[in-house]
């Protein structure tokens, strides 16, 4: 991989919230917006990846609500986190971007209901302002790192700026995959 692609500022620790094995080949980042439909295009593709490389690749999701032109971002990922201290954070992440069409409050705490965490608990963290914090360390993580826009993918550490349609995505994390 070429050394002038922007590079991953925060390196992938203990609070990122990770699906796949901590060794395998590659990690993708994904800086995101629960609201933004060019997000909710690539969650299916990066469903499809994942299927793909099964336990080879390792995803990373923060969270980067552009509260400029998605207004529900920013509460839909800090319902997210909320539901994620309740340990749910990948059923939740995948239910928002499923009904994206709706990230009202009264849907967010149907989601929260639907994937099985403490609607309750999940109103007092919003309430109390708890997961705020770690939404707004994503974003600013996000823009050290180069990301201005979403969806904004690094692999293996390096920012992904090719088209991330299935078959060019997919070409290249095969590459990545059969390098030596």
């Amino acid at each position: 991989m070429s050394s002038n692609r922007a590079q991953l500022v925060e390196p992938v620790g203990p609070d990122d919230h990770v699906e796949g094995p901590n060794d395998a080949a590659i990690t993708l980042v994904e800086y995101g917006d629960y609201q933004c439909p060019y997000c909710g295009q690539a969650y299916a593709i990066v469903k499809q990846l994942q299927s793909d490389f099964g336990s080879s690749l390792r995803l990373v999701f923060r969270n980067m609500p552009l509260t400029n032109v998605h207004p529900q971002a920013e509460l839909a990922a800090e319902t997210a986190e909320a539901v994620a201290l309740q340990g749910k954070f990948w059923p939740m992440h995948d239910v928002l971007f499923e009904n994206q069409h709706d990230l009202s409050g009264p849907a967010l705490l149907r989601y929260v209901e639907e994937v099985g965490a403490d609607v309750s608990e999940v109103a007092n963290a919003l309430d109390d302002g708890v997961v705020q914090e770690r939404v707004k360390d994503d974003v600013e993580s996000g823009i050290r790192s180069g990301v201005n826009g979403t969806p904004t993918f690094f692999v293996n550490g390096e920012r992904y700026d090719a088209s991330w349609a299935y078959e060019p995505f997919h070409d290249f994390l095969q590459e990545v995959l059969d390098q030596p």
